[in-house]
């Protein structure tokens, strides 16, 4: 199955509202390790009430859940063997980006190299996905065309 531009665009976003909230969560729940309770349940409740009074992780959180959400129902149109890839990839290197402007060391060299490798490895898995929608739509109705001719209906490369 092809993807759209706004498909991959979603899966785009997707990667950037959970990878770019990661260092913020990091960041925000730095204080938990400071929590003492004598049992488990309150242990457990007094860190979910210091987290979630917390505005400076209350927030990345739900735009963390945002992008869940999104990626939930861009599933539903998407193919999986693109939209793992692309979400998955991609969100790593927005956790490094967002790292690296908070300050964090994220590895020099050989993680650039890494950044540079996933995102020729997404743009060859985008790159393939689209050739094949290009590809219907060049040939539909070419005069000079031999063969049976191909069209893509919601997003299914059939034979017309």
């Amino acid at each position: 199955m092809a993807a759209s531009l706004g498909q991959v665009l979603a899966l785009v976003l997707v990667a950037a509202l959970w990878g770019g909230t990661q260092p913020l969560l990091k960041r925000a729940s730095a204080g938990l390790q400071r929590i003492h309770e004598p049992t488990w349940a309150r242990q457990l409740l007094q860190e979910m009430k210091t987290l979630f009074l917390n505005t400076e992780y209350l927030m990345p959180f739900l735009l963390n859940q945002c992008g869940s959400l999104l990626y939930y129902l861009t599933l539903a149109l998407t193919d999986l063997t693109l939209a793992v890839p692309i979400c998955n990839s991609l969100a790593i290197i927005f956790t490094l980006i967002v790292g690296k402007a908070l300050g964090e060391d994220i590895g020099g060299k050989r993680a650039v190299a890494g950044m540079v490798l996933t995102i020729t490895g997404i743009s060859l898995c985008i790159t393939s996905s689209c050739q094949l929608c290009v590809w219907a739509l060049c040939s539909h109705g070419h005069p000079q065309h031999q063969g049976p001719t191909y069209v893509t209906i919601k997003g299914q490369l059939r034979r017309a």
